[in-house]
């Protein structure tokens, strides 16, 4: 459903996207490559209905899975979806809340070969879904990333990187509202969230 609204919502960036990258994934069919990381999120706080009080989020993991393809000698073009799932205390009953993160975006990869293990820079665009008790939305986004990948075998490579994802939110968003209440808001434009993961990619 959440993959569903995204690609509704974006539909004809992702298929100009898919159309330019075809070529791409064609060309390198013996480099493609199946990523599952797992990590820890930082998250940003939230401020409460008027604004004037910050409230904490809860640092969570996050799942995150990629589809990489060789786009040219030093570097992968890759599609990467990631997931976190927080909670907030809000300051009017004390009461707890959650709410889902989904991250889907298009990024390229450039590889820096070292003596015995590669690092990566990896910059990306593509959109946010936010879904709460309450609400839920759909902001662009962008991310960047710093690795590393050391090779395990011929088809199985173990990487690390920090990546952040900054989201454009507005001043007048709902996630945390219904029937015109609000419990909290994003406490600024832009919702950054900060991440360490490790994973294992595997190519064929």
């Amino acid at each position: 459903m959440i993959l569903l609204q995204l690609f509704s919502r974006y539909s004809k960036v992702i298929i100009t996207l898919s159309c330019l990258q075809t070529f791409s994934i064609s060309a390198f069919a013996g480099d493609i490559e199946i990523t599952s990381m797992l990590g820890y999120t930082n998250s940003p706080e939230l401020t409460d209905k008027d604004r004037t009080t910050e409230i904490e989020t809860t640092n969570e993991p996050n799942i995150a899975f990629a589809f990489s393809w060789k786009d040219y000698p030093n570097g992968q073009g890759q599609i990467l979806v990631n997931y976190i799932s927080r909670d907030f205390i809000d300051n009017i009953d004390q009461s707890t809340h959650s709410f889902d993160t989904v991250y889907a975006h298009f990024s390229g990869i450039a590889f820096y070969k070292e003596r015995n293990y590669t690092t990566t820079i990896g910059m990306g665009v593509g959109a946010t879904y936010f879904n709460s008790d309450f609400d839920n939305a759909v902001y662009p986004s962008v991310t960047f990333a710093l690795g590393t990948r050391y090779t395990l075998s011929e088809n199985l490579t173990f990487i690390t990187e920090i990546r952040a994802y900054a989201t454009l939110t507005k001043d007048d968003d709902t996630v945390f509202c219904k029937n015109e209440s609000c419990i909290a808001h994003f406490d600024d434009t832009i919702w950054l969230d900060k991440q360490f993961s490790i994973g294992l990619a595997y190519s064929f």
